[in-house]
């Protein structure tokens, strides 16, 4: 399993998912990591710590969505 740099880590209120429109991107959410390449979606559930980094020399692009609406703010870990 990669270990991801938690200090980048969140959480988040509302379900998140995330596209990687470019690069291969480390994702941890919970307890699992994968390395997830373009065109590839992970979703990541309310109230679940999750964390993306890139640790190749490429460029990696990544669009995230909330669903629904945050009411509250995300927690920076």
């Amino acid at each position: 399993m990669k270990i991801v740099n938690w200090k980048n880590a969140d959480i988040t209120p509302v379900n998140v998912f995330f596209y990687i429109l470019e690069g291969a991107v480390d994702v941890q959410v919970g307890d699992e990591t994968i390395t997830v390449e373009r065109d590839h979606l992970v979703e990541s559930p309310k109230d679940i710590v999750h964390c993306l980094s890139n640790s190749s020399a490429e460029v990696s692009r990544i669009l995230v969505a909330k669903s629904p609406k945050p009411t509250a703010q995300t927690k920076l870990l």
